[in-house]
């Protein structure tokens, strides 16, 4: 994959946010419920530093990105997993510990719906209702009981992970222990959540798939985060929540570089999760406004 080279550029990136690092904690949480708390949170504005534009354009130029992210995640940038690439040709934007290992919270429900529209069509029956509408509730909703139902339905771990090797997911960039991501032996790479998004774009049922994202700042567990910002209605993804989790990942209509797929994984127990959540917004905010290099 081509990767976005950097000019030299000598300007302020003054965006930084105050982060302190632990032990990962076993406590397990309901994604829902904190959820709710998260949604509280995303209604307080969020601030953003965006170097000013050069004459005759607007937004940040590319190869600024990088050091405007890493100002958000340092100084404990360990914490961190980030990747960020153009759909089409697979140009990273932004890559930070891509192929390292995250706990994704509800991310992992990406992989238990893909695998089930990859088994199934949007058409069958689970107890009465189609399947397309138990993948709408588990993404949408964040539904923790539809997601583990679902994953029992095609098979378990093992048919899912089958599942998405067939569509080009390298097996050993995730684990997998349920569907609904509430399991902390669940473990994913923000590259093979990329891997999975990518795949999914251009599969047969990718409308089934995306429309069962939440929006930023309309619907779902995004309806509160980001309103009024560059990303509302332009950002598709799905949250993670656990307690020192916070997930994004998804996809972006840009302005200049088209579909644009993000994978955002942070795992920080000490720090608040509203405090994780502006920074992950923060995080998409800066990437909806870059720009190429002139």
């Amino acid at each position: 994959m081509k990767k976005i080279r950097s000019y030299t550029h000598s300007l302020a990136i003054l965006a930084t946010a105050t982060i302190a690092w632990a032990t990962p904690s076993i406590a397990e949480d309901s994604d829902q419920a904190i959820t709710t708390i998260d949604y509280f949170q995303g209604r307080q504005s969020i601030e953003i530093y965006v170097p000013p534009p050069e004459p005759g354009t607007s937004g940040t130029c590319a190869a600024l990105i990088e050091p405007a992210i890493n100002g958000l995640i340092s100084p404990y940038q360990a914490n961190w997993g980030i990747l960020v690439e153009k759909l089409e040709d697979g140009t990273t934007l932004y890559s930070h510990n891509s192929d390292k290992f995250f706990i994704p919270a509800s991310n992992i429900k990406l992989f238990t719906t893909a695998a089930a529209l990859q088994k199934l069509s949007p058409q069958s029956k689970i107890r009465s209702r189609s399947l397309q509408d138990w993948i709408t509730v588990t993404n949408v909703r964040s539904n923790n009981y539809y997601a583990n139902v679902l994953l029992s339905h095609i098979g378990g771990a093992a048919a899912a992970k089958s599942a998405l090797a067939q569509m080009g997911v390298n097996p050993n960039t995730f684990r997998q222990a349920d569907g609904s991501g509430l399991s902390r032996r669940n473990v994913a790479t923000p590259r093979s959540l990329i891997t999975t998004l990518r795949a999914m774009y251009y599969a047969p049922d990718k409308d089934v798939f995306h429309s069962s994202l939440p929006v930023a700042g309309m619907s779902g567990t995004l309806r509160n985060r980001m309103k009024g910002t560059p990303a509302q209605g332009t950002v598709y993804a799905k949250t993670g929540t656990l307690r020192g989790v916070r997930a994004l990942s998804g996809y972006m209509n840009h302005a200049h570089f088209g579909k644009v797929v993000f994978s955002i994984l942070v795992n920080n127990p000490r720090v608040s999760g509203s405090s994780l959540v502006r920074s992950i917004d923060n995080i998409v905010l800066q990437i909806s406004t870059i720009q190429p290099c002139e």
